[in-house]
């Protein structure tokens, strides 16, 4: 990112940048759809998905266990969109049976749903719900913002998935990327969204020129980093996640710390300890004394949970171990 600056608008050294991020993205995607880089946090993609497939005849189904589920229902009604939301409580699986009641009752052009929970630590089995709203009939949007390059994404039945360039790419934040399928490009169209930011429709050709003046420091840095997973090589990947949650929730059990969502359905991504009001003073106090940031739960849990967050480079087991001594000393 200190290198020279590549402008993007007028040098032809950033398209060819920009093409070859889409074609790593598209392998760590696991996917033959498009996949596009669009400059924003990752909520960009999901305001922009919803913006882009949802109007005031639109009805959409809202597949939740958690905050970041119930938040699309919020993005659908701003955008004039009617949501249905099938949720349950946050420390529940996802509801398949309450799902297939409302498939049954109604018939839903739009489905969100989120792969990883990140409030609660929680990785969603997502296939089950995605095989039902294909068969449905539905375009689907999945949120798979803190699961994409460190856990496998099921995108087989996906429309439009999400990620960013933050999480598990360690990149800094300010990239939102999207695999899009041809389904939800010919809806799009249809639907043909008159904004500009939350607007995916000129990404899907931006030879001549970007919608706007994009991140390109920003994007030099997620190539760095995609080669970096690549090289490593995904499965590699894959299991140093897996092992350094595996050794995270093993010291957390040693000191009398319950995991949110359980083991069976807690994500290789991040370790969300259940502290009933304890989080806020933990996480001062691992700042204070350790030098060590944690995050805290969100909404009805912002001083309930604790997270260890073991995504991107921070999935090492050197820096768990730190972490949980510390962890133990304050607990």
């Amino acid at each position: 990112m200190s290198r020279e600056l590549i402008n993007p608008d007028v040098e032809s050294e950033f398209d060819e940048l920009y093409d070859r991020v889409c074609e790593k993205l598209a392998d760590v995607y696991g996917t033959d759809d498009q996949v596009i880089v669009t400059g924003g946090e990752g909520i960009l993609g999901l305001e922009s998905a919803v913006a882009c497939l949802v109007d005031e005849d639109t009805d959409v189904l809202c597949l939740s266990n958690g905050l970041y589920g119930d938040g699309f229902a919020d993005f659908v009604e701003s955008y004039g969109g009617t949501p249905t939301v099938v949720g349950t409580d946050y420390d529940t699986e996802l509801p398949l049976s309450e799902l297939d009641d409302a498939l049954a009752a109604g018939d839903y052009d739009v489905a969100t749903l989120v792969h990883c929970e990140t409030p609660t630590g929680a990785l969603n089995d997502i296939e089950p719900a995605l095989e039902r709203l294909h068969d449905h009939g539905a375009v689907t949007i999945l949120d798979a913002v803190s699961s994409l390059g460190g856990v496998p994404v099921p995108t087989e039945n996906v429309d439009i998935c999400l990620g960013a360039s933050q999480k598990c790419f360690s990149a800094p934040p300010g990239l939102a990327t999207a695999s899009i399928s041809e389904r939800a490009w010919e809806r799009m169209e249809a639907i043909d969204p008159d904004s500009l930011y939350t607007n995916f429709l000129p990404w899907r050709d931006p030879s001549e020129e970007f919608p706007y003046t994009h991140l390109s420091t920003n994007v030099v840095a997620l190539d760095v980093a995609l080669d970096q997973i690549l090289e490593e090589g995904l499965d590699t990947v894959y299991e140093r996640h897996r092992t350094a949650a595996s050794r995270c929730r093993e010291r957390g059990s040693d000191i009398g710390l319950e995991l949110f969502a359980g083991s069976e359905r807690s994500s290789p991504t991040v370790s969300a300890f259940h502290v009933p009001g304890r989080a806020a003073d933990l996480q001062a106090t691992l700042d204070e004394q350790y030098d060590i940031t944690l995050a805290t739960g969100l909404g009805p849990l912002a001083d309930d949970v604790i997270r260890v967050g073991h995504m991107g480079y921070q999935a090492d087991t050197e820096l768990v171990e730190r972490t949980m001594d510390a962890l133990a000393e304050t607990v």
